[in-house]
């Protein structure tokens, strides 16, 4: 038996915004390179051990390698240059499985929890450059859209430059409204005069 508040209850959570979070890279290129870097170096090693245990000479590299790491000192250029380069990609790997990547996209709202929607930056600064530019008195807009903050510049050629940033500020902030993203950026204005000819 179902009554109406358990209904109400239901219909509320149903309508509940679900967190939205950034869109994560899969970046398959930098995965396919390490991935076959290491099957590749694997399998040579394992063919090299193998043909030691079947009584043949091990590889000249690796006996290069083995009789130079026996003999060089760790304070050594090559040594330091090496281990250098190994930090080096350690940290680039680190920092690919830790950031989302994918900056160019911002998340929107989620009325729903199986749709997931994003908004790329540049359409996004794209439609409030439009309805900057349809303000009185502007005669030519930049935006530049953030995840944090949208930069808007405008030319004003007629009208206070106050009246005119006032304006534009009301269109950008309902403009953002109605764009539905998760974190909406907040708007700073700045309008000008246009450089005076001669």
């Amino acid at each position: 038996m179902t009554t109406e508040t358990d209904t109400d209850t239901v219909s509320v959570r149903e309508k509940a915004p679900v967190a939205a979070r950034r869109f994560w890279a899969v970046r398959r290129i930098p995965a396919a390179l390490i991935a076959l870097l290491v099957l590749g170096g694997a399998g040579l090693l394992l063919y090299d051990v193998a043909a030691v245990r079947a009584d043949h000479t091990a590889m000249r590299w690796r006996r290069v390698l083995a009789d130079d790491l026996a003999t060089r000192h760790l304070d050594n250029a090559w040594i330091l240059a090496g281990a250098s380069v190994a930090v080096v990609l350690g940290a680039w790997l680190l920092l690919l499985a830790a950031t989302p990547g994918l900056r160019a996209v911002l998340p929107m709202r989620r009325d729903h929890a199986d749709v997931r929607a994003g908004l790329d930056r540049d359409a996004a600064a794209m439609i409030l450059r439009d309805r900057v530019t349809e303000v009185s008195g502007v005669q030519s807009a930049r935006v530049r859209m953030g995840r944090k903050k949208v930069a808007v510049r405008a030319v004003s050629h007629f009208r206070e430059l106050d009246e005119v940033r006032a304006d534009i500020t009301s269109v950008v902030t309902t403009g953002i409204d109605e764009l539905g993203l998760a974190r909406p950026p907040a708007p700073t204005v700045r309008v000008a005069r246009p450089p005076r000819k001669g």
